[in-house]
Formats: C-alpha cells, sequence, structure tokens
C-alpha cells in the first residue's frame, strides 16, 4: 500500500512529468508565436530547473538567447526551425525531421517500421490524431504528446487507487521513452546541431535530451515504487 504522503508526490511529479512534455510537444510541432516565446522568456520552465547538467545547460541557452529578443526574434526562430526540423535545410544530403524512421531506417524515409510500430501503439492505447495534423505519427511532437497522456493516465489510475492500471501504464511509458524516444534522438540532434544557427534552439535539444535521460531514472524509481504497492 502506497502512503497518502508518497501517492500525493507521486501524482505531483507525474502531473510535471505530462506538462513538461506538453511543453516539448509545442516546440517540436511548429515555430513559436510571439505569445509563445514571451512566455517561455516570462519564466516559462521556471518550475523545471536543476534536473541535471545537461538539462540545465540547455535552459541557460535558451535564456540567454530570449533575453536578447527583439522585434526580428520570431522570425529568426521561424527560420531555424523550418530549416532544421521541416526539411528544408540539408547536411550531406540529410534533413533533420524528428521522425523515428528518418533515423532508424536503411533508408533514412519516413513511414517505415518504427512509424508502423508507433501507429499500432496509438491504436492499441486509444489514442488518435486530430484531422488536420500532417506529420506521420512516429513525430517527436506526437511522441511526447503521447508520454504526457500515459503521464496523466498514470496519475489518474493512482487518484483512484488502481495502482495495476498505474503500473501498466506506467511500463508502457517507460519502454516507448527507451524504445522510440532515446533509441534515436542522439543521432537526430547531432544532424540538428548541423544545422541549427540559433542558441534558442540549441538550447532545445540539450533541454529535450537532459530531460529524457532524468525521465527514464524517475520513471524508474515510479515503476519500482509501485511494483512494491
Amino acid at each position: 500500500m502506497i502512503g497518502q504522503e508518497t501517492l500525493a508526490a507521486m501524482v505531483a511529479a507525474l502531473e510535471g512529468r505530462a506538462a513538461f512534455y506538453d511543453l516539448l510537444a509545442s516546440l517540436y510541432y511548429k515555430p513559436l508565436t510571439e505569445e509563445q516565446i514571451e512566455r517561455i522568456a516570462q519564466g516559462g520552465f521556471a518550475p523545471y530547473t536543476e534536473l541535471n547538467t545537461l538539462f540545465d545547460e540547455g535552459l541557460r541557452d535558451i535564456q540567454r538567447s530570449l533575453s536578447k529578443r527583439n522585434t526580428g526574434t520570431r522570425q529568426e526562430l521561424a527560420v531555424d526551425f523550418t530549416g532544421a526540423f521541416a526539411g528544408t535545410s540539408s547536411w550531406e544530403g540529410r534533413c533533420a525531421m524528428p521522425c523515428e524512421s528518418v533515423f532508424t531506417s536503411e533508408e533514412g524515409l519516413m513511414y517505415q517500421e518504427s512509424y508502423h510500430e508507433v501507429h499500432r501503439l496509438f491504436k492499441e492505447h486509444r489514442v488518435s490524431r486530430s484531422a488536420g495534423f500532417d506529420f506521420p505519427d512516429d513525430h517527436l511532437s506526437f511522441m511526447c504528446t503521447f508520454m504526457a497522456m500515459l503521464s496523466q493516465r498514470t496519475a489518474a489510475a493512482l487518484r483512484e487507487g488502481a495502482y495495476r492500471e498505474a503500473l501498466e501504464q506506467m511500463r508502457t511509458s517507460r519502454t516507448f521513452l527507451e524504445s522510440h524516444i532515446l533509441s534515436w534522438f542522439d543521432r537526430f540532434e547531432e544532424l540538428a546541431l548541423r544545422l541549427l544557427d540559433t542558441r534558442f534552439y540549441r538550447g532545445v535539444l540539450k533541454v529535450s535530451r537532459g530531460f529524457f535521460e532524468f525521465d527514464l531514472e524517475i520513471s524508474g524509481d515510479l515503476t519500482e515504487e509501485l511494483e512494491s504497492a
């Protein structure tokens, strides 16, 4: 049995985890709006500090980049995003589209084996994309949204005392992180860094990898806690 204090701490951690995955999803989905840039500049990352050295280094890059923002910042970031993440720029013929298939298939193409694996998992967990969202299911933005949903479902199960359900969701989440995000993120980051010009998006990459590595540890701790409940 999990004590009330421990339970509350677990739910809070899961809710914070879901919120950060949602934030990451927005960063990789499309260029930021003026409102999003201002929100980040005014402390959008404030609840998330001192996770690990890499995360904090990336956070400093983001903060220092936006401390110098001006009327041209949104356009500058949009150009950088589009060049690196939307495939309009390339390095040695390779584009840094943040899709698992691009970095795990021999051909370096979208809609390959990993796409079908992720699509199957989304269907199995009753997740579907809204009409008009044209990226493949194994796009990093959608996968971060999926991680956020799993975290929310785990928190909801804990509130209801459904520990077995919470454990299943947590195991799914950790396996997905290992198999479908961390399995290729380093290769994506290495290529994207060759294409990016702004300190902001270089910081986003560091923050992302730092968070994924941190989350692998935290999700392991949460899984162990639930296994012993």
